[in-house]
């Protein structure tokens, strides 16, 4: 016979799992800026990134904020649509400023790292059900910049794209004379 008591025992589990993915996902938020300064840090030592790290400090500052401040909001599949049409823009604009994509992608690569590193920095209980909530948090932030990085490709591969066809437009191929 099954106890009852155990249904009561695994909803709050779920309670108390929630609760902390939760209050981990508002550290982030709260801290957004103190994570961003240290993934711009590291942008800016690494020796492969002179493009990003080329660009105006508000402007990575601003991008980490608009990542980092609402990540709550911007993790549940109800905004999906509104953030990879964002991500599709900022891969265009990327584009347009000659940043190559391979330091786009590595940005927001360092950026999941430095979240990842403050989460453990900062959430030390180390309890069964904490350790579970971080490695959830780990996985669902997988995934989120998985669809970050995806769309931005998206969008700087359209751009591309666009660029190609109107340099073609413009310098449309030499005809070849007939030979006589």
């Amino acid at each position: 016979m099954l106890d009852v008591g155990l249904g009561y025992r695994v909803q709050y589990l779920r309670e108390v799992f929630l609760m902390l993915a939760g209050r981990l996902v508002h550290l982030i938020e709260s801290n957004w800026d103190t994570i961003t300064a240290n993934a711009l840090r590291h942008i800016r030592q690494e020796p492969r990134m002179t493009h990003i790290a080329g660009l105006p400090g508000a402007e990575l500052r601003e991008w980490g904020q608009d990542i980092l401040q609402h990540l709550g909001f911007w993790m549940t599949q109800a905004n999906l649509d509104e953030l990879g049409l964002r991500y599709e823009a900022r891969g265009k604009l990327r584009f347009e400023e000659d940043v190559p994509l391979a330091e786009v992608v590595r940005a927001l690569a360092i950026l999941k790292a430095k979240i990842i590193d403050f989460v453990d920095q900062q959430a030390v209980e180390g309890t069964s059900t904490e350790i579970l909530a971080k490695k959830d948090l780990t996985v669902r932030l997988g995934r989120y910049f998985d669809f970050l990085i995806c769309h931005l490709v998206a969008g700087y591969e359209k751009a591309l794209r666009q660029a190609a066809n109107l340099e073609a437009a413009m310098h449309p191929p030499r005809r070849q004379r007939a030979q006589s």
